[in-house]
């Protein structure tokens, strides 16, 4: 494997920070051959709005320590059934189970590539 760039370590961080909180078939998806406004989608998916609220709030502050961005807008934090966060060249999509059923997002882009993210490196952490 070939040393990760930024878009494959921070999306990397984003799905383990996912998986730490216990966020379901967490997926890469490489998507920028195909989707001109962002090169990846991280997506996972929670059992109730409360863990889908944590594993957001993970995702945020585990990309920013890991030395990434903020994320340029966050959407779906009024309802918790699909919580985005945009970074710009990836968006991470944080569902509610049966809000990932209805939408099928990984059925929708079956033919992009998807990234081993636990093959990744993790990059050293920023002090908290």
């Amino acid at each position: 494997m070939t040393e990760a760039g930024p878009l494959e370590r921070w999306a990397a961080v984003a799905a383990r920070a996912c998986d730490a909180k216990s966020g379901d078939e967490t997926v890469v998806l490489d998507v920028g051959d195909v989707l001109a406004i962002t090169d990846a989608f991280v997506i996972t998916s929670a059992t109730n709005t409360r863990l889908v609220r944590t594993i957001a709030e993970e995702v945020e502050e585990q990309v920013v320590l890991a030395g990434g961005p903020k994320p340029a807008r966050v959407e779906g934090l009024d309802d918790l059934r699909w919580v985005l966060l945009d970074y710009g060249s990836f968006v991470v999509h944080v569902f509610l189970d049966e809000a990932r059923r209805y939408y099928e997002l990984e059925r929708l882009w079956a033919d992009v590539p998807r990234l081993d993210w636990r093959l990744v490196p993790e990059p050293a952490r920023r002090p908290r």
